[in-house]
């Protein structure tokens, strides 16, 4: 009686034949289940065979490792599972995003335990010919590979990325330009808040003139709900914003995640209860009730969540139309900031108002100061030398 061979061969969908085997690797001791793993796509049924005894020599001597996972693709495909437990459906997508636009095109194809530092620097290099958040895209890829040694995927103790040198882009300096600071001035304000006034769209010129004079992000006024506006204290509360996941938009927590209550100027309180009785009829021929008591304070005409990025046409339209200097959304935010240091606001109290987790986040990211504090600094600098 012939033995019978654990190779066994099996037909493709074109008619060709390739060869595959199963084979047990014994009871594992955690679940006290039999093991096995199963090779195919093998071209002759000597390369299954040879396959084949390899892991049964490797089985008998004790050096067998199970191949779950080989290329960089097949580490991201488990590591993207356990991250995406981790953070905001909105973070998950523009992970994702970058992952598939830039880092696996580049790495997915690569055997995990062949990646080194050569093969990540030129890489690196490229992602920074073409991106200015180049550095981002590196961290990310690096990630994978942390979590390939986490797990045992590859046995190495220093992850390549980090022996990288990372690049410098010498294009991007200029001796010649002043950057463009990305915020407005008190006369350039003014300028604005004018403009958008002669437009008489009284939902834009509210909007505008509430993030110009509350700091808040874009995010954080479109999530607002009138039920978050206390007329009688002149206050806010901040404790949501605008994210996009993968089925769309949906409020989630503000950047930091945690919830701050600010005050508001008069002007802007007025503004605000003018608007809430216009939205009303408004809306109310739309055929909406804005009575109820999760009412968005700037809802599409939809009465639904308003796309953040809608806010960038908006503004382009009074820039051009008016003639006035660039800035984006953003940039008003960094304007109530800068307008706040040389209102004589402290570190502290800007921190607050603007929500950010920490002060460094002030000073690096909102360390901006209008030519005048600029032109302070030196008379502070004389006036010191002088006494």
């Amino acid at each position: 009686m012939s033995k019978q061979t654990p190779i066994k061969p099996y037909k493709l969908k074109n008619g060709d034949t390739r060869y595959m085997f199963r084979i047990s690797l014994g009871t594992d001791p955690l679940t006290g289940k039999q093991k096995n793993t199963t090779r195919r796509s093998f071209r002759t049924r000597k390369q299954a065979q040879l396959a084949y005894d390899r892991i049964k020599f490797e089985l008998r001597n004790g050096t067998f490792r199970k191949q779950t996972a080989e290329t960089y693709n097949d580490i991201y495909l488990i590591w993207i599972k356990s991250y995406e437990k981790t953070v905001q459906d909105s973070t998950f997508l523009k992970t994702s995003r970058l992952f598939k636009n830039h880092i696996l095109p580049a790495m997915g194809h690569y055997k995990i335990d062949k990646i080194d530092v050569a093969i990540c620097q030129k890489h690196v290099e490229q992602w920074a010919e073409v991106l200015k958040g180049f550095k981002m895209v590196k961290s990310y890829a690096a990630k994978v590979i942390t979590f390939a040694m986490i797990r045992g995927y590859i046995n190495i103790n220093v992850n390549p990325f980090e022996l990288v040198e990372i690049p410098i882009d010498k294009k991007r300096i200029s001796f010649d330009e002043e950057p463009v600071e990305n915020f407005y001035t008190r006369e350039q304000l003014i300028e604005f808040l004018d403009s958008l006034k002669q437009e008489e769209d009284l939902r834009l010129y509210v909007f505008f003139n509430l993030l110009v004079c509350s700091g808040m992000r874009k995010s954080e006024a479109l999530a607002l709900m009138w039920k978050d506006i206390n007329f009688a204290t002149s206050e806010i509360r901040i404790n949501k914003a605008i994210a996009r996941g993968i089925e769309g938009l949906y409020l989630g927590p503000t950047k930091n995640g945690l919830p701050r209550t600010i005050e508001l100027d008069k002007k802007t309180i007025r503004l605000l209860k003018k608007w809430k009785k216009e939205q009303a009829v408004t809306y109310l021929k739309l055929g909406f009730n804005t009575r109820k008591q999760n009412q968005y304070v700037f809802p599409n005409t939809k009465n639904e969540l308003q796309d953040p990025n809608k806010t960038c046409p908006w503004l382009k339209n009074i820039l051009d139309k008016y003639n006035l200097d660039h800035i984006t959304t953003h940039g008003l935010r960094h304007t109530h900031c800068s307008l706040l240091f040389e209102a004589g606001a402290t570190i502290k109290e800007v921190q607050v108002r603007l929500g950010h987790k920490d002060v460094k986040t002030t000073l690096d990211v909102y360390a901006h100061v209008t030519k005048k504090a600029k032109a302070g600094t030196i008379k502070k600098f004389d006036n010191y030398l002088a006494n």
